[in-house]
């Protein structure tokens, strides 16, 4: 079976905790490489180290200050860049068949991703909600993601 290679891309993600808990999902889950962007804290720090459980040992990651550089460069290499975002043009999941290698670009917990990043998405996938939030903690969004992505992809 062909690798189904994903990187993540986190822009400005505020919580360690979800910093870690990432990398937790992204060693299950077989990501190739995890970008850090913005004011995203990197390792090494405890509270990333308590969630991740040691994944960000063996998950190679990168930081860099402007996300908008690392989709440049990813798209160059002929990386799709699919960001996780309610928009009015986002895709269902569960109706998105994406193709490998990928990005998936993650925002914000709260502002989510920036009119600036999305412009250089070739896609804006989300997944759908049905409560009242109408919204996922951003490391169990990535988590969901993930696991569809891999299941549906070719």
């Amino acid at each position: 079976m062909p690798k189904k290679e994903i990187y993540l891309i986190l822009d400005n993600i505020r919580s360690r905790e979800n910093v870690g808990s990432i990398f937790r999902t992204a060693d299950a889950a077989g990501v190739s490489k995890i970008y850090l962007c913005g004011i995203t804290p990197t390792p090494p720090h405890e509270k990333i180290s308590k969630t991740a459980l040691g994944a960000e040992m063996y998950v190679p990651w990168e930081y860099c200050k402007r996300a908008a550089d690392i989709l440049k460069k990813l798209k160059k290499q002929k990386i799709k860049i699919v960001a996780l975002e309610q928009t009015p043009k986002s895709v269902d999941i569960f109706e998105y068949r994406p193709k490998f290698p990928l990005a998936l670009v993650l925002g914000n917990e709260v502002k989510g991703l920036s009119p600036q990043i999305l412009k250089y998405c070739d896609k804006k996938i989300s997944i759908p909600m049905y409560g009242k939030k109408e919204s996922l903690n951003v490391s169990v969004a990535t988590g969901v993601a993930l696991y569809i992505i891999k299941e549906h992809g070719s």
